[in-house]
């Protein structure tokens, strides 16, 4: 019998981001880019900034339903620079949704918010990002959004 799955909390990003662009509806949803302008990774050992470049591409379904696919980077403190891909999901009540859309505060118990990140870096140190599964599991505030990373064991 294989192990049971498990999970460690491995470190969180706090991704600063500006004005959706939109981009109008396109047959399968509405297409916003969301500017990826910095922020900052922390936790476990872990402390960097997120460069301000980058973007959160999605697509939004009429029910609400978000499609995301995020790519920006990150250089830790110690001059490691740290490449990602985040592929997720977003989705709760319409009426959440939207206030989320209108920048308000909403409970981020209330919506599930989902990723799995791919990680590229040249840094030795940081290899092993590379070599495991993640989940991250998010929040969406008015200014930034928020991932704790979980290393799936």
């Amino acid at each position: 019998m294989a192990p049971a799955l498990q999970t460690k909390y491995v470190f969180s990003l706090a991704i600063k981001v500006g004005a959706p662009i939109i981009a109008g509806d396109h047959g399968h949803g509405v297409r916003r880019v969301i500017p990826i302008l910095g922020g900052e990774v922390f936790g476990n050992g872990f402390k960097g900034t997120i460069f301000p470049v980058g973007a959160d591409f999605q697509t939004i379904r009429p029910n609400g339903f978000t499609e995301l696919e995020a790519k920006y980077a990150f250089e830790l403190d110690d001059g490691a620079i740290v490449y990602i891909e985040n592929i997720g999901i977003r989705f709760g009540r319409k009426e959440l949704l939207d206030r989320i859309a209108k920048g308000e505060i909403v409970d981020p118990a209330s919506i599930y918010f989902r990723s799995v990140p791919k990680f590229e870096t040249g840094s030795e140190k940081y290899r092993w990002l590379m070599e495991n599964l993640f989940i991250g599991v998010g929040a969406r505030h008015p200014d930034r959004v928020e991932i704790d990373m979980h290393q799936v064991l």
